[in-house]
Order: structure tokens, then sequence, then C-alpha cells
């Protein structure tokens, strides 16, 4: 199969309205799809089933399966061209949204100064008209910028069509091995990755990674913590701490979703009363915005590395099945010839509401730099 047909099967798929997920993982070249054979919507709940799952912000609301036994696999190289041609696309005045947004996180800080909660994360929604609103030709734009991105096109007639490039995972589990990233704070890139973080940032990226490991004891041991380390995403720059450990017998990896999506990251802490503040005040729905997406329970095979000593162990590959899921960020909602993107930030007692508007601008960026 050529990148041409391999393209093209998409294309198809999507002209005859059928579900599918095209995506490429970080720092990666194989590109993988998977084209469901009827227009049939699933659902998973146990997270036990095998596929790839999308799901939604609000953990009350179900989570999307593309079934590996519904579906057809196929995959191929992608190599980046580093050339992003875009199209002109014409934004929605944001005075009104401007002050909306201002506005919304004045009354978060007083909601942190009352004690209501140590952190919220607000965000907002900006649509912007389209002259081509093709999602394969935009797929293969943000593939050709955001090599280090998760990237991925999701499609499915009865709930719509969504493109993204998130810098954030949400956790990879490997047999009973799985690790989680913390991903907060956030400044625009300017050339060098020695950058001094404000405490505004340093609190939120710690408020994250507490909450993760709190959240773990109960389903794992022996927990490790790397380093936070200064990591870009895009025109972006963030701060990131990676979580380990092994998941205890008696758990799985439903529990583990339940414990810590949506996380500090995206919702806030205390995650309840964060999440109730967030659906009154945001004045729209963020439906798979700030939820996650990803493979699930699909079988990978290691082999040891190559060598004449290795040869005779090649025969021993270890297959195990595998589930790696990203936090639906950097991300868009295609809609007849409109974009509606979506940006937020984290809110602490420290926060400058005109800093956190300047930041949901940067982040839109990262989408409107390929429209």
């Amino acid at each position: 199969m050529t990148l041409e047909d391999f393209f093209k099967r998409i294309e198809l798929q999507y002209n005859q309205q059928l579900p599918f997920v095209v995506y490429r993982k970080p720092n990666k070249t194989e590109v993988k799809g998977l084209l469901q054979q009827s227009n049939e919507l699933f659902f998973t709940s146990e997270f036990t089933e095998q596929g790839f799952v999308f799901s939604p912000f609000d953990d009350r609301e179900e989570t999307v399966l593309i079934p590996l036994e519904n579906a057809e696999s196929i995959s191929i190289p992608f190599f980046t061209s580093n050339v992003v041609e875009t199209s002109h696309y014409e934004s929605q005045p944001v005075l009104k949204a401007k002050n909306h947004h201002i506005k919304m996180v004045k009354r978060g800080v007083e909601a942190i100064i009352n004690d209501s909660f140590k952190k919220v994360v607000l965000s907002r929604k900006e649509t912007v008209s389209l002259s081509e609103a093709n999602p394969i030709s935009i797929f293969k734009k943000l593939l050709d910028k955001y090599a280090s991105a998760f990237v991925y096109c999701w499609y499915h007639p009865n709930v719509g069509l969504w493109l993204g490039a998130t810098p954030e995972t949400l956790v990879k589990i490997e047999g009973n091995r799985f690790s989680i990233m913390a991903l907060a704070g956030t400044q625009v890139y300017n050339g060098t990755m020695d950058v001094k973080w404000q405490d505004k940032e340093i609190q939120e990226q710690k408020i994250v990674t507490d909450f993760i490991v709190d959240c773990l004891k109960p389903s794992a041991e022996s927990i490790k913590i790397s380093d936070t380390n200064t990591v870009k995403a895009g025109n972006l720059l963030h701060l990131k701490t990676m979580i380990s450990a092994q998941l205890k017998s008696d758990s799985n990896l439903k529990k583990v979703i339940l414990a810590i999506h949506p996380t500090p990251a995206v919702c806030g802490l205390p995650k309840q009363v964060a999440k109730n503040f967030i659906l009154e005040h945001e004045s729209y729905k963020r439906e798979f915005y700030t939820g996650f997406l990803g493979e699930l329970n699909l079988e990978t095979t290691k082999t040891p590395r190559s060598g004449r000593r290795n040869i005779e162990n090649r025969a021993y590959a270890i297959t195990k099945n595998s589930t790696q899921l990203y936090v639906n960020l950097r991300c868009m909602q295609l809609l007849n010839s409109e974009a509606i993107i979506y940006v937020g930030g984290g809110v602490t007692l420290s926060s400058d509401p005109e800093k956190e508007w300047e930041e949901t601008i940067a982040k839109s960026l990262v989408i409107k730099s390929i429209l």
C-alpha cells in the first residue's frame, strides 16, 4: 500500500460516512488507521475490550469505542516534509470572548480565595471559518508540523469529526507496569528551553503530580516520580513529570482511569468541586475536549535486541496487552466549513486574568497555524 492509497482508503471511509480513526504516536513514523465496518455506535464502560477509545471530559458520559473485532486495521510510514501550507481562515471577533473569559477567571480566583478549591482549569471555544475543510488535508498538516505530539483524526457519523495534536499522555499500561504524565504550566517558546518558571506554574504542576500520586496509591505499588523537566510542544513550553508504578494484582485499568480522569491538569482540585464550577461557569459544553483517546488493550510484541548472541532469543518474543491513552488537548471539531477550536488554562491563587487570556491565544495558534 502506498501513502496515496492509504489516504484514499481513509477518504473513502469518510465519504461513505463510516467511523474511523487515523493517528500517529509521538516521535514515531508509523501512521495507523482503524476503519469500522458499520456505522453502529459502540461504547465501553469496563475498558476490557480491544480497540480505540474516545472519551468525553464529563466522566458521567459514555466512552465511544471503535472495536478491533469490527474494524479493518491499516498502517503506513509517514515522513514529515516540514512544509506546511496554510489555508485562509477568518476568526470571530474576540472582544466579547475576551471579556467573558477574564470575568470567568476572576470568579475562579475569588472561589480559590474563599477556599472553594485550590485550582480550576477554565476554557473556551473559538470558531474559525475555513476555505478548505478537508479533514485528511488538515490531518496531514498536523502530521508534518507536530512530530512529538499524538496526532489524530477521529470520525463517527453519529458523534462528529475531531482532529488534534496533543502533547499530554494520560496513561500507558503494558502488562502490569504503567506510567502517567503530569503536564502543567505554560509559557510561549522563544527560542530557548532554558527558561525561568514562575511560582504560579511550579505550584500548578505540583498540584497535578501530587493528585496523581495520591490517586494511584490504592491501585499501585512501587511508585516512582521523575524529576520535573521543561518540554516543548509546538510553540509552547510546559513542565513535565513522569510517574511510573506497578499495578496491584487486584487492580485494573478501569480503576486507574476512574481515579485520575479528569486530572487537575484539565479540571482542578478537589476534582468534583472544580468540575461543578466548570460546568456552571463555562458558557459551552466541552464534549470531547479534555477527555481522553487512544489504543485500548492492543497486543504489542517485544523481541530481544538483535545481535549474534541473541539470535536464539528472538524466538522468545514477549507479547503483552498495551494501552496508550492521551488527553485530548490542542484539538478541534470540524463542523461543516468551520473549525471549533478548544483552549484553556489552569487558574490558581496567583493567576492574572489578562495573562490567562493571553495563554489561551497562544494555545489556539497550535491549531490555527495549520488552518
